[in-house]
């Protein structure tokens, strides 16, 4: 059972594999251009990164299908890049310009909703749901008076959610499966840039998936490489649009 959810997903997409045309590694965000393109959350810690990345010289001769392995590394900068080459194996469906976070502030009123991961206008949602709670992995977030959790909450308030909002980004770290699992009563959306936009998760648990489609490439490779941080259609000059789907 250890990282089913990571082999099942490769089995998934498999199909796809192609040469890597690039790959981009920055501060927040892992780009692999493959046959299609796939973002994932960085994890910049000065520690993993020390310790260097497998075969970093020869990353792009490796196929989008060799590099989702490192998706199964626990150095958090290489399973960055596997994500990534798993989504750029991924041909985005579903409907265009559809943003989560407008779905959770008009399904989560007066309903218990709990994010994984912070994001901007979670006040939004504060304001309609009968209870908001944000779990966050990154110690120096967490404040407890404004429903900020530390992660290892979950357990405790992910059961008795009715909406569960789960960053893609814990597809990297490893915990995507385990919170699915644990949000298997709530309506469980999961996403941001990181999401995969594959039927593999709604098979465990997820209901709705809500990523991102790179539509320019080259722009999106530049971007990474100048460290660009949040994410948002606005703000990125056409290069993204978001795109949702459920189960």
């Amino acid at each position: 059972m250890f990282m089913k959810l990571i082999d099942d997903l490769i089995n998934a997409t498999k199909g796809n594999e192609s040469p890597t045309r690039d790959i981009r590694i920055g501060l927040n965000w892992a780009g692999v251009w493959g046959k299609y393109y796939g973002l994932s959350k960085t994890y910049s810690n000065p520690s993993m990164l020390c310790r260097g990345i497998k075969d970093s010289e020869k990353l792009t001769e490796k196929t989008t299908l060799e590099l989702a392995e490192y998706s199964k590394s626990w150095n958090l900068i290489e399973a960055s890049i596997g994500v990534a080459a798993i989504n750029s194996m991924i041909e985005h469906r579903g409907k265009r310009g559809v943003n989560a976070l407008d779905f959770i502030v008009k399904e989560g009123k007066n309903k218990k909703v709990v994010v994984v991961g912070k994001f901007p206008r979670l006040d939004e949602v504060r304001a309609v749901a009968k209870e908001l709670c944000i779990l966050e992995l990154e110690p120096s977030l967490v404040d407890p008076e404004a429903g900020v959790l530390p992660s290892t909450a979950a357990e405790h308030k992910i059961p008795k959610s009715d909406i569960l909002a789960i960053s893609g980004s814990t597809m990297v770290n490893k915990s995507l499966e385990h919170l699915l699992e644990l949000g298997r009563n709530a309506y469980t959306i999961v996403f941001g840039p990181t999401t995969p936009m594959s039927d593999v998760l709604f098979d465990y648990g997820a209901d709705m998936l809500a990523g991102m489609d790179v539509l320019k490439p080259v722009e999106m490779m530049n971007r990474i490489s100048r460290g660009g941080g949040m994410l948002l259609p606005q703000d990125c000059n056409g290069e993204i649009q978001f795109v949702a789907m459920e189960k």
